[in-house]
């Protein structure tokens, strides 16, 4: 990986931490939070394939848990944000349908990564009053980075051609 690269990737991780923590919105029932990371996760795995989406997902997901003082849900998060971007990425770079199909995989990664977690942590109750929150933020994530992904891409593609 060169600098430039890992300059891209540092970018993307602060941005999506920021936009995380700018909008966090606690979920009592699983002592957990709702935010828009999905949005930075997806647009970096649909920009940069499998790599650049694992170790966004990976790394925004630890920093926002341990930023935002749910340390217990550090290790979790950068497994679970972390395959999420990897395989979002991983179909986004075959097909252009393959994008969607990523999409709605990594989705349901997290959802049930993270009702496992909860469960894990907290007891069945807790997993399950996870999911329509993580349904929410994943429908919210896809929604953002696919208008976001299809501006960058015509940003990069008016630079490299002046």
């Amino acid at each position: 990986m060169n600098t430039k690269r890992m300059t891209i990737y540092a970018m993307l991780i602060a941005l999506t931490v920021a936009l995380s923590l700018t909008i966090l919105v606690p979920i009592p029932a699983t002592n957990g939070f709702v935010t828009l990371c999905e949005a930075g996760i997806y647009t970096t795995a649909l920009l940069f394939g499998p790599f650049g989406g694992f170790v966004v997902g990976a790394s925004s997901g630890l920093f926002i848990d341990l930023l935002s003082g749910y340390p217990q849900w550090a290790l979790f998060s950068l497994l679970i944000h972390g395959l999420q971007g990897l395989v979002s990425g991983y179909f986004a770079e075959k097909t252009s349908k393959g994008r969607f199909v990523g999409l709605f995989i990594g989705s349901c990664l997290m959802i049930s990564g993270y009702f496992l977690a909860g469960w894990f942590l907290y007891d069945w109750p807790a997993g399950v009053a996870s999911i329509p929150g993580n349904i929410f933020q994943n429908i919210i994530g896809v929604g953002l980075a696919l208008p976001l992904t299809q501006a960058l891409k015509r940003t990069r593609v008016q630079k490299e051609s002046k």
